[in-house]
């Protein structure tokens, strides 16, 4: 099985695409099912279970094969099952649905009608697929990630053979340059540039990271990368280590992610079994070897020094720059870091005639794709991968189908904590890492939240900064100090107590936290608050002056009333209610809630039938 020479990887590619081609020949159909996280909670394994079970009584084993595969990325509308080669999807399946498909679809050739998606055998016709290209997500959604044998199905590490065939590690680097790619962690740094410095250092020992430490709320882009592909970021790790003359590389994983862990243990036990990783990789000369390294779940492991000093068994905190990590890195040694999508994009990148393709995606500046969580207020939540220069109005209408339940656009959250928010005037920026910066925000490592109408500003900038400062290593006193100040007057002022000086002072804060920071995430943190303030700052006045709150979000702000009119004298606001804070008498009297004891937990309102309960703000009339 281990592969000696570039002949036997060959006959490897060959040998599994003739696999993956007999499996869908002779009437035998393949059933996909996505094993991702997302699905699994929903109890996609139970899908799989189920369809094994069928065929097993039936012994239809030869006419029948199941496969988890990696996220199919419409994760609202799952779980999926795909039945290939007839390319129909059924989205939202229960358990209770597959008898159904098993019995009409599989047996009788008669499609399920109502378990496809708008009426819509071929799902990659829908709005949320046509506008997307997959790079780092190849493969996610098609191959089992559990089995290296499909990874090679799809050409998995024919990019690696050719490096190590074809191009001095000098010649790897001049085309990865070339094509344009730039860090997809959220800096944007050249990565060709970066490796260059590593390669140029003379040093026995050098290193590469793979940051897997996805911290960001509301992101899951690296996950779904390392539980649907596994192996192109093994092979764009191995492809560095050779750019650069590392022997060595560490994926640095936070352990919240057990799933990826575990598809990642087995690529790299199946990669070495292959002879892919370890000593003279297909023959050459050249050998590496990976390690896991699992982390605590620290947000500030995912700066670059702070990952490196807890790879080193120190606690995650940043150190001044430079010397920087391609110089001076792990172990004092030359180190590259880069996020697991840069990994993804390489092997796409590194095969024959791969860099006029990537070339070919994108803008001027910003060349290839961006893998987003698309998350918060949209019909179409899911992970996304867009050409850069999709703009954010393709992003939010096209691909994420508009505003859920016909609510008001309102606000654009990108590049997570250390992003801004845009709004309605800027949903014609094209996604890129230059026109974002421009308009106040920044790419980041891709997540997105849409918020609409019922979102508060205020209340996003507080949830923003609070996580910013759970997360603080502490080390320097403008980050550790300054962003716990912010949040304080944040707090002051979404309790109706805040005062107009309160604004200058957040915006002298925010510079100064921004100027004097120690790494990447004291000098972002103030971001939201910074773009809250340009944006929505009427917002924070209405809080100030008024003690209004228009999303009527924060609880100091708003009361719970019920319209006499209105109310059925029911009863069973009273008997949700936690605190008694209702009284009235069952079939006689309207009843009334007590503004002293009420704590404004929205039960009342949300078990009332009648809708005779309403949240007023302000001035806002109550009687």
């Amino acid at each position: 099985m281990k592969i000696h020479n570039f002949e036997q990887f060959e006959e490897q590619i060959t040998k599994n695409q003739d696999i993956f081609k007999e499996e869908v020949k002779d009437n035998k159909k393949v059933i996909l099912i996505c094993g991702d996280s997302g699905c699994v909670a929903n109890n996609s394994l139970k899908l799989k279970e189920k369809f094994d079970l069928l065929i097993n009584q039936k012994n239809l084993q030869d006419r029948f094969l199941v496969k988890l595969t990696g996220c199919f990325g419409f994760c609202s509308k799952g779980p999926f099952v795909k039945i290939m080669p007839d390319n129909v999807t059924y989205h939202k399946v229960k358990e209770q649905d597959i008898f159904e498909i098993f019995e009409s679809h599989l047996l009788n050739n008669v499609i399920v009608e109502r378990l496809l998606y708008n009426k819509t055998k071929d799902i990659s016709l829908i709005d949320f697929y046509n506008k997307q290209k997959k790079i780092a997500l190849d493969g996610c959604g098609v191959i089992d990630p559990h089995k290296i044998e499909e990874c090679f199905a799809i050409k998995g590490y024919t990019a690696l053979k050719r490096c190590l065939s074809s191009l001095t590690s000098l010649q790897v680097i001049e085309e990865v340059s070339e094509s344009g790619l730039r860090g997809r962690g959220g800096g944007g740094f050249p990565t060709g540039k970066k490796w260059l410095t590593a390669y140029n250092q003379q040093n026995e020992k050098k290193y590469v990271i793979c940051n897997a430490d996805e911290g960001d709320p509301g992101a899951f882009m690296d996950r779904a990368i390392l539980e649907g592909n596994p192996h192109s970021v093994i092979e764009g790790m191995i492809i560095a280590g050779y750019a650069i003359g590392a022997s060595k590389g560490y994926v640095y994983i936070r352990a919240e992610y057990p799933s990826a862990v575990k598809k990642l243990e087995k690529a790299l036990e199946d990669a070495y079994e292959y002879g892919l990783l370890g000593q003279n990789i297909m023959g050459t000369n050249f050998s590496f070897d990976i390690e896991i390294r699992l982390g605590a779940g620290a947000f500030v492991c995912g700066e670059e020094t702070a990952l490196i000093a807890s790879i080193e068994g120190k606690r995650g905190m940043p150190n001044a720059k430079p010397p920087y990590p391609a110089i001076k890195g792990l172990w004092g040694k030359p180190t590259i870091i880069n996020n697991v999508e840069t990994f993804a994009n390489l092997p796409f990148i590194l095969k024959e005639g791969g860099v006029e393709r990537f070339k070919s995606v994108g803008t001027e500046k910003s060349k290839g794709t961006k893998v987003f969580a698309l998350a918060g207020k949209v019909n179409n939540i899911g992970l996304v991968e867009v050409p850069m220069g999709t703009t954010l109005r393709e992003l939010i209408y096209d691909i994420g189908g508009g505003i859920a339940n016909d609510k008001e656009f309102k606000a654009i959250q990108t590049g997570g904590p250390s992003g801004g928010c845009l709004t309605k005037e800027d949903l014609d920026t094209p996604i890129d890492f230059d026109s974002l910066l421009a308009k106040g925000s920044m790419m980041g490592s891709g997540g997105i939240i849409v918020m609409d109408e019922d979102n508060c500003m205020i209340d996003v900038a507080k949830f923003y900064l609070k996580f910013i400062c759970e997360e603080s290593c502490g080390k320097c006193t403008p980050c550790r100090i300054g962003t716990t100040r912010m949040l304080e007057l944040l707090e002051k002022i979404s309790d109706g107590k805040g005062e107009e000086s309160d604004l200058e002072e957040l915006d002298k804060l925010a510079h100064y936290i921004k100027k004097a920071s120690l790494c990447g995430l004291g000098q972002s943190a103030p971001n939201p608050v910074l773009s809250t303030l340009d944006k929505f700052k009427e917002e924070y006045l209405e809080h100030i002056k008024e003690h209004k709150c228009r999303a009527k979000v924060c609880k100091s702000l708003i009361k719970y009333h019920i319209i006499p009119e209105k109310c059925h004298k029911c009863g069973v606001c009273a008997r949700f209610c936690p605190v008694y804070a209702i009284s009235g008498t069952v079939g006689k009297e309207p009843f009334e809630i007590d503004p002293e004891k009420c704590i404004k937990c929205g039960l009342c309102m949300s078990n009332c039938a009648f809708k005779s309960i309403e949240k007023t703000t302000g001035g806002e009339n109550n009687d």
